[in-house]
């Protein structure tokens, strides 16, 4: 059984070596290139392996996830090589600190359960638009505002609303943002960044398949293992029920939760986004169930 784990940890390191490497020019980390036909996107393998300082043959049991044990010095090269940025190069560290573990058993999904106070908290923030999300971006609770600034959203069962799900599957979701390219990126990137660390965490692995079958977007995107996706500080919704409204949005992590995070969206006072954002709280529909829930907090009940 660790055997087996060993090579799937090292596998993924092999696999965000591959991407990189295959989309860093040779230009970019400073080769000349001849003017024969390369076949190789990106750098070649011995070009990489030269410019880290290791051996061909060691690189190549890298990528191949046969080599599970690369020290600090030759991920800090490797790094260096291939120009990562700092978010990519913790990334790399974690990937092969994960190899290294031989963790024998995949980890059990966490807890969808969300804290009484913690839905308080979400009222409180009307009529601000919030919600909390699990890892997987399956959102977990939520207020008024924060289900309906998802055109669509409340369409579905309270089990499948999840925001990567909805960018990619819900036909709202494209007409909702005029940034929808750069939306879908930083969603796989993120996505990435948490499923290169637990790649058998069955919450992960079922979203992943499910969009990786039904989203040729997707396939695409998560084919190129990018991590670094910028998450915009403001917004711009082209929202069916209230118009255009621009909001500033914050995601914070909860403390003492398993991976939970609040997202909130604001708008100032006085302002024609902070009276969208108003009617948005005020018109938002009832739970799925046809029933209203009390003080206008919606979550799911945990299973």
């Amino acid at each position: 059984m660790a055997s087996t784990s060993a090579h799937s940890e090292g596998a993924e390191l092999g696999r965000f070596l591959r991407a990189r490497r295959t989309q860093t020019s040779p230009e970019h980390v400073g080769l000349t290139v001849g003017t024969g036909i390369r076949r190789t996107p990106g750098l070649r393998r011995e070009e990489l392996a030269t410019l880290a300082g290791i051996s061909i043959d060691y690189y190549v049991r890298l990528e191949r996830g046969k080599e599970t044990r690369p020290s600090p010095a030759v991920l800090d090269s490797l790094s260096r090589a291939l120009r990562l940025d700092d978010q990519e190069h913790h990334h790399l560290r974690e990937l092969a600190a994960r190899a290294a573990r031989y963790a024998p058993e995949p980890p059990p999904a966490p807890s969808r359960t969300v804290r009484p106070h913690l839905k308080l908290l979400l009222e409180s923030l009307r009529p601000n638009p919030a919600y909390v999300i699990s890892r997987s971006m399956d959102m977990l609770a939520w207020n008024p505002g924060g289900l309906a600034l998802y055109a669509g959203l409340e369409d579905w069962p309270a089990k499948h609303r999840n925001l990567a799900r909805y960018l990619f599957l819900h036909p709202a979701a494209r007409d909702l943002f005029d940034d929808w390219d750069r939306r879908i990126t930083g969603c796989v990137a993120r996505l990435r960044a948490v499923a290169g660390t637990a790649p058998d965490a069955p919450d992960l692995t079922s979203l992943v398949g499910e969009l990786l079958l039904k989203s040729p977007d997707f396939a695409r995107l998560w084919e190129r293992y990018e991590v670094t996706g910028r998450k915009p500080a403001q917004k711009t919704f082209q929202h069916p029920r209230v118009g255009t409204v621009t909001l500033t949005s914050q995601s914070m992590h909860l403390e003492g939760t398993p991976g939970q995070r609040i997202g909130v969206y604001t708008a100032e006072p006085g302002t024609p986004d902070h009276d969208a954002m108003l009617l948005l709280d005020m018109t938002a529909p009832v739970a799925a169930s046809g029933q209203e829930i009390p003080h206008g907090v919606r979550n799911e009940q945990p299973t």
